[in-house]
């Protein structure tokens, strides 16, 4: 089979029926993502390849340095064309990583490219993107409705104003729904460099002058209710690991006073005050039918002295040592023993925790909804072909497959809903596996439902879109 053909990773007449009849146009709900909203309101257009491709993308960041390229030609001041050359040198030796399907899916959704991006064919790519970008049809907007996107869930800090989602909103003329997710670690992660100052600017945005855990309760819970206002539906939580220890309210007000003091707290504190604000959090989502997101299992920042650098989200970041499994349980039974679990999802860095993670959902799933809680979609390293396949098999060995609730993109480029494309391949392939196999019975109505809900029914229904 040639490269990219249009049956790519699709080896079963019933894969190829799945994806062509009921997988390939449905729309796109991409419930977690880091674009954003202002670029969304401005429909910002983009002057080359670089700006809208290698901008602000780790993940192609961390190939060039693989590859041991400067610095200068991926965060630092060589010219956009300069990094696109370097890049081109690079992908070639990406045989067997994501990246290399991802981007050439890229190139020949949205630019027309069907070729190969290598040293010789980097100024042939150039300027074709160049001349595509400049078309009407290319800016973020643009992007987004080629793509057939129904839904936005970006990333927003309790501390904006929704500004922009408030603007796209009245705008009658763009179709997709953008709406913000609560994500609230800063106020969290006491534990932080700079979480004083940020709870000195919470104070300031919510009105509320936070001294104690009841008064930080009440400046969250406006912040809150002003994204409830603007259209959320789901909040995250990005934890490095997890946690759960309970306190009582006496011992969190000396916690915070020690933070606001500028006196470091010892790493049970910190727990003790990250479990009683997600808990507390918790219980406000649930009231509103919001979705709770928790990320987990993550070490950020290993490498200090490009940290120091660089800063936070450049790259650097790898999968967490810490599982924390037990404790997630533990804080999942906490809430649903007071009737205060949310509908939530769950993510694990680590690909280990894929079979933890279907049984524990198992144990909490609720009546309100068909896949209360999830185990979502294959995440940030695992969002590859294998560790894609093997969070599908693990969820229908022990779960229901189909109540899932399918991909996101959870990046920063509007390039990136070919992930959807990437994700639907790969789950007709399985599928049409299955079917081949004498595995389940080649029930055209049935199978057309299942791959049309994990693509799209599922999410819009679990997200009340």
């Amino acid at each position: 089979m040639a490269f990219l053909s249009k049956d790519f990773l699709l080896n079963t007449k019933t894969a190829k029926k799945l994806y062509f009849e009921a997988a390939e146009d449905m729309p796109i709900i991409d419930y977690h993502c880091h674009v954003s909203p202002k670029e969304i309101y401005e429909d910002k257009r983009f002057n080359n390849i670089t700006e809208v491709w290698l901008g602000g993308d780790h993940y192609k960041w961390r190939l060039m340095r693989s590859n041991g390229v400067d610095e200068r030609y991926i965060t630092g001041d060589a010219s956009d064309y300069e990094k696109f050359l370097k890049f081109a040198e690079v992908l070639p030796k990406a045989i067997g990583n994501p990246m290399f399907h991802w981007c050439h899916l890229e190139l020949k959704n949205y630019f027309g490219f069907d070729g190969v991006l290598n040293p010789e064919t980097a100024d042939e790519v150039w300027t074709l993107a160049a001349k595509k970008l400049a078309e009407g049809n290319m800016s973020a907007r643009g992007i987004i409705d080629k793509s057939n996107v129904a839904f936005i869930g970006t990333t927003d800090d309790p501390i904006d104003s929704l500004e922009y989602h408030k603007l796209i909103a009245e705008d009658k003329s763009f179709k997709t729904i953008v709406a913000p997710s609560f994500r609230p670690d800063k106020a969290l992660n006491i534990d932080k460099k700079g979480w004083k100052e940020y709870i000195e600017t919470l104070s300031t945005v919510s009105g509320v002058e936070i001294c104690d855990f009841a008064s930080l309760k009440r400046a969250l819970l406006l912040r809150i209710e002003h994204f409830a206002e603007n259209g959320c539906k789901a909040s995250d939580h990005g934890l490095d690991k997890m946690v759960f220890v309970r306190a009582e309210e006496a011992s969190l007000d000396a916690i915070i006073k020690k933070g606001l003091s500028g006196i470091a707290v010892t790493d049970k504190e910190a727990d003790a005050l990250k479990t009683e604000l997600i808990i507390f959090c918790a219980t406000e989502y649930k009231k509103r039918d919001w979705v709770m997101q928790i990320h987990y299992n993550c070490m950020r920042n290993p490498n200090s002295k490009m940290f120091e650098l660089l800063g936070a989200d450049t790259g650097f970041d790898i999968i967490g040592p810490d599982n924390g499994s037990r404790k997630l349980a533990l804080l999942l039974d906490a809430l649903n023993k007071e009737d205060n679990l949310p509908k939530t999802v769950l993510y694990s860095l680590d690909a280990s925790d894929n079979e933890f993670l279907d049984t524990l959902i198992g144990a909490f799933q609720g009546t309100e909804i068909p896949g209360k809680l999830q185990h979502g979609s294959a995440w940030w390293f695992n969002d590859n072909k294998q560790g894609m396949k093997d969070q599908l098999i693990s969820l229908a060995n022990l779960a229901l497959l189909g109540n899932f609730i399918g991909m996101l993109t959870d990046s920063r480029s509007f390039l990136s809903y070919t992930r959807h494309e990437y994700f639907r391949r790969i789950l007709c392939a399985l599928i049409g596996e299955w079917v081949e196999n004498g595995e389940y019975p080649a029930d055209k109505e049935q199978l057309y439902k299942i791959v049309r809900d994990i693509c799209y029914n599922n999410a819009k229904r679990y997200f009340n879109i």
